[in-house]
């Protein structure tokens, strides 16, 4: 759970590991599809971290992506360039598949999640539907509470169904290890 701590949403944008090149400072290179797919957590939870921060901040997603100081790694920037760029289209579409809650109602960190979720959904059709719905899910998981992550996939799913028409045909709904 966050309970103010914002730090514990933003992983290092880099790791230096027994299997890393330290000396590289080019980090858009996947050495290989796991090292690719981990990249990408990490890229999501950075994203969710500079969202969670511009929310409790009370500041612009792209004034808090600028002022970091190391740059997030890119598909970190992509998502919150994307989200930062069409809010008002991702919260209408989140606004009608969460039952009962408007989007200004919700957690920051579920608000946060559901954006990005619905932008990679809506923007980002190179990334499975399947693997959006997991990871959202996991974070929600690992940064929220279980009853986000419940509510979190029912939204995310609903949004699939409306947004990528071929989700039905993905076993949408369900959130294996997939990701």
């Amino acid at each position: 759970m966050v309970n103010g701590s914002k730090s514990t949403l933003v992983p290092a944008s880099t790791s230096v590991g027994p299997d890393s090149d330290s000396g590289s400072s080019d980090r858009s290179i996947a050495v290989d599809p796991v090292d690719a797919i981990g990249s990408r957590r990490e890229a999501r939870e950075t994203a969710l971290g500079i969202l969670y921060a511009a929310e409790a901040q009370g500041r612009d997603l792209l004034e808090v992506l600028a002022d970091r100081p190391v740059a997030p790694p890119g598909y970190a920037v992509e998502v919150v360039e994307g989200v930062a760029a069409t809010l008002n289209q991702l919260d209408e579409l989140i606004g009608r598949h969460a039952e009962g809650w408007r989007t200004d109602r919700m957690p920051i960190v579920d608000r946060a999640l559901l954006r990005m979720a619905t932008y990679e959904l809506c923007h980002r059709t190179d990334v499975p539907t399947a693997a959006v719905l997991s990871e959202v899910v996991d974070m929600a998981g690992d940064y929220s509470t279980e009853r986000s992550s419940r509510f979190v996939n029912g939204v995310v799913s609903a949004v699939a169904v409306e947004t990528r028409p071929d989700a039905r045909n993905e076993g949408s709904g369900e959130t294996g290890s997939g990701g």
